[in-house]
């Protein structure tokens, strides 16, 4: 079966290449032993996000990425939400360009659904590696 993997936005925001990024998001899915079935990436304001975190986490901070997960087994399947805003900022703050600090993100849901966590530091850093090794396969 054939990974679903859609790109919307809330905001003006395009994915250029979409073609690409769906390979190597099944790529990283593929190397970890994980499937893709349903995946769906949303671009979004700040204020969009915020409004996210507040409604479902109960959290009143802004954030780059917020990840539903739907998963069942290996089977992929949730709801990455980004604010590009944020992404923008944090890329500055990093020294990156917005498309490195983009593809970060974007791959970092992906790992949450695959079932890696961020809350400890042993987990921070393990997400960091494998972050850095899958950015490293993504081919233009």
């Amino acid at each position: 079966m054939e990974a679903m993997i859609e790109f919307n936005s809330q905001n003006d925001f395009v994915l250029a290449n979409e073609a690409t990024y769906r390979n190597w998001l099944s790529i990283v899915a593929k190397k970890e032993d994980h499937e893709i079935q349903d995946l769906g990436y949303v671009f979004c304001s700040d204020n969009f996000l915020l409004d996210i975190n507040q409604r479902y986490l109960e959290h009143d901070t802004l954030t780059d990425i917020i990840t539903f997960d739907y998963c069942v087994d290996k089977n992929l399947s949730g709801e990455i939400y980004i604010s590009t805003q944020r992404v923008a900022e944090n890329a500055i703050s990093f020294g990156v360009d917005t498309n490195t600090e983009l593809r970060r993100v974007m791959v970092h849901g992906l790992l949450h659904l695959c079932g890696y966590g961020d809350k400890e530091d042993i987990e921070k850093e393990l997400m960091r590696e494998k972050e850095s090794y899958y950015m490293g396969l993504f081919t233009k």
